[in-house]
């Protein structure tokens, strides 16, 4: 009997530590990732397909993105340890150079490619052309944000200026912009998807351009950490861009269903029809990156945007901003 109950125990020994070393192997353990995002918009689509398909979960890392609210607000998380790795815009990163700061954020991906807002009027307009903007009434955004920027970027590529053939508000907060159009506000506004989309079906309004396509290859939106992180955790860094690039690179092979199934975790209230629609819209524009690569080029026509509406205090060279390192290294499958 003695016998037998030893035998037994050793089993059970034997099966408990198989079991152990199986879980070690089959579940590693993740580092958990605070991201601050500077709002919650279908449009940073490929870093929710990085969270929701594995990809930030293949190279260790379990990300907890956090809306911040404003890019002011997210810089402010980044800067105060409360995020380690922050999406906003990288108008955000020229301010702060500008002002002086030393130890200032580095961009080290590129998430999209232009300006995702599109011109919504008040009647179809299949022969719509931005000199019929002339003498009309635009909500366009905040005073310092990119949307505002990039519109009145275009617009003045038009021959229009606000104030003095075309008024464009500015008072309207981004998340407001389309209940004030509806409720009768402007001729015209710029909305983001889903929302374009919604007032289109809805018959609340009409797509008539697309902001982004007309101002050309702009960095748009991207992905910045502290200084610090770069040269004490560059492995961190490595390992959130190629979770990235592999997203970049799913969302333009995949179906347009595919990708909203991968959004919908992150936008329940939307349907996976809208988000296809969404999916299908930015790609048609070419709107998504499709590696974290910055070009110098776009970085320019950036700050060119910046300056024209006279936001641009001096011009920030490349190298002090940008660190493309670890994006050039996921893309050679480094």
């Amino acid at each position: 009997m003695r016998r037998a109950v030893c035998v037994l125990l050793c089993a059970l020994m034997i099966l408990s530590l198989g079991l152990m070393c199986a879980c070690d192997k089959g579940e590693k353990e993740l580092r958990k990732v605070t991201l601050n995002e500077v709002t919650r918009s279908v449009f940073y689509a490929p870093l929710y397909v990085a969270v929701s398909n594995g990809y930030m979960a293949e190279e260790g890392l379990d990300v907890e993105i956090v809306t911040g609210g404003g890019s002011d607000k997210s810089m402010t998380a980044l800067f105060a340890g409360e995020a380690d790795i922050a999406l906003m815009g990288p108008e955000t990163g020229i301010y702060v150079t500008n002002q002086g700061e030393k130890d200032h954020p580095m961009i080290i991906a590129q998430v999209t490619k232009r300006d995702g807002s599109y011109l919504v009027g008040r009647e179809s307009d299949p022969d719509f052309k931005w000199e019929k903007l002339e003498g009309k009434t635009v909500i366009g955004g905040r005073v310092g944000g990119m949307p505002l920027m990039t519109l009145t970027y275009v617009l003045k590529q038009h021959g229009l200026v606000s104030g003095e053939n075309i008024e464009v508000i500015t008072n309207i907060q981004f998340p407001l912009m389309g209940g004030a159009f509806e409720s009768g506000m402007g001729d015209y506004v710029t909305l983001f998807e889903p929302t374009a989309s919604e007032f289109e079906k809805a018959g609340k309004g009409y797509i008539v351009a697309n902001v982004g396509l007309e101002s050309g290859e702009v960095p748009y939106t991207v992905i910045m950490v502290r200084p610090e992180t770069i040269e004490k955790d560059p492995k961190f860094c490595s390992a959130f861009v190629r979770a990235l690039y592999k997203a970049q690179v799913w969302v333009w092979s995949a179906t347009d269903e595919e990708v909203a199934k991968s959004m919908q975790p992150f936008f329940p209230d939307s349907s996976i029809e809208t988000l296809a629609m969404v999916a299908k819209s930015y790609r048609a524009t070419d709107s998504w990156m499709k590696d974290p690569i910055m070009t110098e080029d776009a970085f320019a026509r950036l700050q060119d945007i910046i300056d024209g509406s006279g936001e641009l205090a001096a011009r920030v060279e490349f190298k002090e901003l940008i660190d493309n390192s670890f994006a050039e290294a996921a893309v050679k499958g480094k």
